[in-house]
């Protein structure tokens, strides 16, 4: 098993930009090369309705309900954990670090063309109108806010024209210090 330098990988970027499929990736990647590790789609643990007045993407809930899932990763083996999510401040950044209890976090920011964005949301809302509206509003407003946040540590990746098994073998070669 390669020693890894980082012990958390914070997927970050706007909707549509390949987030989860890389986090996917990235855990066969890991699991192919014998690294004990968990994958987190912070999707998933904000999904609940009525939002909280104040929070309308339940991001306080999101960050709870990481604590425990990285605590219990953890405790059962996982070195590396690869957390596909929305982070949109430096604050909230070291909030999700603090959340998974990371000592050692790299973070990583997709982005895509809109054009290649519009196709992948119109491949996922197909069937559904209102969210693909809802999202082809959200991507340009949300890339915005995160080209603003001031992140200076951040890796950037384009996800434009690069298949996703590529970019979780260019994250794996940061993880483990060298070429994979």
């Amino acid at each position: 098993m390669p020693d890894v330098t980082f012990d958390t990988v914070l997927i970050n970027g706007s909707v549509g930009t390949g987030k989860t499929t890389a986090a996917e990736k990235l855990g066969d990647e890991l699991q192919r090369s014998g690294i004990p590790g968990a994958v987190i789609d912070v999707d998933w643990l904000r999904r609940s309705w009525p939002a909280p007045h104040g929070d309308p993407f339940r991001t306080a809930l999101a960050l709870e309900n990481t604590r425990a899932i990285a605590s219990n990763f953890r405790r059962a083996g996982a070195l590396v954990l690869v957390i596909a999510t929305v982070i949109e401040s430096r604050d909230e950044l070291h909030r999700n670090i603090a959340a998974a209890s990371a000592e050692n976090a790299l973070h990583i920011r997709l982005t895509a063309a809109p054009d290649v964005v519009l196709a992948r949301l119109t491949a996922r809302h197909d069937d559904d109108e209102d969210a693909l509206r809802w999202h082809a509003r959200r991507h340009p407003e949300l890339a915005r806010t995160l080209d603003g946040a001031g992140f200076s540590d951040d890796v950037r990746i384009d996800t434009t024209a690069r298949a996703a098994t590529d970019i979780a073998q260019d994250i794996l070669a940061r993880l483990i210090g060298s070429d994979h």
